[in-house]
């Protein structure tokens, strides 16, 4: 039984693990990619209902695979896939449900849920079965209201990595500088490609202080996306201020987007209902381009997308580089004074379409550009 916190309630079969989850529940739009979809970090604390009908035909494989595991509270699909129909999979998709625990259930009108959702918003919910099924429909409700909504929680320890690790440049790429990368729920795509643009990547976990990226001295630092509320983790905006302060040249996505816009003391706020899925249209001012992006994110910037504004935390001006084409929001900050930009979305794309790859090679250049100049500088003095 799938219960949502108003006491809608949606029955099907079990899929996956058995027992008892809790979370958000939303609704992610991909046609493909589940198993990115389910390994990406930033979906901590949700059960995700897929929009796509026909789930699980293409298997998992340890390629693929975005993180260490699954970290989706729960999954919602119509048409589990009854066999594996891929010549890169190695195992079925509930075989990895189950061995990671997570709770699941097939048979429901996702597209009922999800025009429900689109209507009252992301909600609590639960998904309850074997034992747990046998609870009442009080019990089962009462469950679900008795958990704390996303807003408010601070998720980013419980998926960083443990400690830190270092990626060298790509073989035969040239190198660029060392970046310091925020673990706040990275996706492996973003290493790799950060790499494969000349950077010595080292990932830190989100614990890491001032002093010791100091002590690193990177020529770029990297936030990554992440789940949560970006208004409860006041340490990492202010960290990010301090090292803005430095000069040091900044790229964030997703969450990183968040954490910049309020380091340059704008506020977030929680939408209805989210972006989530490979198919989200988006606009570069910059260049009056629109592209399919990769998203998944619930809450968003709250700055006027046209014309530049003051940062209120002195960082210069600012403007919006980049806009939702479905709903007006914010989905790119870029400022004008410091070597800082921000994208809302996921340029790494994994999986998903391409069409925001060149960022990775506009935050190459803006490094590239900024020691060439100082390099020039030095050598006048």
């Amino acid at each position: 039984m799938l219960v949502l916190e108003d006491g809608t309630r949606y029955s099907g079969r079990a899929y996956g693990a058995t027992g008892r989850t809790l979370g958000e529940v939303v609704f992610s739009t991909g046609m493909t990619g589940y198993q990115e979809t389910l390994t990406d970090p930033s979906y901590a604390g949700q059960i995700v209902l897929m929009t796509a009908p026909h789930i699980g035909n293409t298997g998992v494989n340890d390629t693929d695979m975005e993180s260490r595991k699954i970290w989706v509270s729960g999954f919602v699909v119509r048409d589990p896939a009854r066999r594996i129909s891929n010549f890169r999979a190695e195992r079925s998709l509930d075989e990895d449900l189950v061995n990671d625990g997570v709770v699941g259930i097939s048979g429901v009108d996702t597209r009922a849920v999800t025009r429900k959702i689109r209507s009252a918003g992301a909600m609590r919910a639960g998904v309850f079965s074997g034992a747990d099924f046998a609870l009442s429909d009080d019990e089962q409700l009462a469950l679900v209201r008795e958990q704390g909504g996303m807003a408010g929680k601070n998720l980013s320890e419980e998926v960083t990595t443990p400690e830190r690790y270092d990626v060298p440049v790509t073989a035969g790429v040239e190198r660029v500088g060392s970046i310091a990368v925020l673990d706040l729920g990275i996706k492996r795509a973003t290493v790799g490609y950060l790499a494969d643009h000349g950077f010595d990547v080292t990932v830190l976990p989100a614990s890491t202080t001032l002093a010791e990226i100091r002590e690193l001295a990177p020529d770029a630092l990297f936030y990554s996306n992440g789940p949560g509320d970006p208004a409860a983790s006041d340490g990492h905006v202010e960290l990010l201020r301090e090292l803005l302060r430095d000069g040091i040249p900044y790229f964030g996505i997703c969450f990183g987007n968040q954490l910049l816009g309020r380091a340059l003391g704008f506020e977030t706020y929680k939408l209805p209902f989210g972006h989530r899925g490979i198919n989200q249209p988006v606009m570069d001012k910059r260049t009056g381009r629109v592209e399919i992006t990769a998203q998944n994110h619930g809450f968003a910037v709250d700055v006027p997308i046209e014309g530049e504004v003051d940062s209120p935390a002195g960082f210069g001006r600012v403007q919006v580089s980049h806009v939702s084409l479905n709903d007006q929001v914010v989905e790119g900050l870029e400022c004008l004074d410091i070597p800082a930009f921000s994208v809302q979305y996921h340029p790494e794309a994994a999986a998903g379409p391409h069409d925001a790859f060149y960022l990775f090679d506009r935050f190459r250049a803006l490094v590239h550009d900024r020691a060439a100049a100082a390099d020039t500088t030095t050598q006048g003095a």
